[in-house]
Formats: C-alpha cells, sequence, structure tokens
C-alpha cells in the first residue's frame, strides 16, 4: 500500500503533467509558481515519511518538471557569481 505522502507526489506530478498541456500566455510561469508552493510541502513530506530514496525519485521528478526555471535559476547564479568575481 502507498503512503499518503507518495501518494500526494503522485497526484503533484499528474497535476503538472496536466497544466503544462494546457496552453498559456505567459509561458506556463504562473503555474510554475504555484506547482513550486504546492510541491516544497509535499517534497518535504516524502522525504520525513518515506526516506531519502524516495525523497530523492520526488526531488528528480520535480526536477525534471522544473527543467526550464531550474536553468534560468542556475543561469542566474552562475551570472552573480562571475560578476563578482571581477
Amino acid at each position: 500500500m502507498m503512503s499518503y505522502s507518495l501518494s500526494a507526489a503522485c497526484c503533484w506530478i499528474i497535476l503538472a503533467a496536466i497544466l503544462a498541456a494546457i496552453p498559456s500566455n505567459d509561458n506556463h510561469w504562473r503555474r510554475a509558481y504555484i506547482l513550486m508552493t504546492a510541491g516544497a510541502p509535499i517534497l518535504v513530506w516524502v522525504y520525513m515519511a518515506d526516506g531519502l530514496f524516495w525523497g530523492l525519485l520526488f526531488t528528480v521528478a520535480a526536477m525534471s518538471v522544473f527543467r526550464w526555471p531550474l536553468k534560468y535559476s542556475v543561469a542566474w547564479i552562475l551570472r552573480l557569481v562571475t560578476r563578482r568575481a571581477d
């Protein structure tokens, strides 16, 4: 039987896939913010309730969903770091 935290994580991933399939005028950024806000507590819950393996698995799944926001965040951080080094 699947735990409640893993059930919530699976529902979150399905919701993310559905939201990604719907056309958007703002390139899905508003939906990404909503998913991040909902996904962070679920991620902590999965780590606490089900352990490191399932937590890492859900982290990888969330990173797959947020590949573009992660790309922009990493680029922004690298720009900040390289400016300070100059």
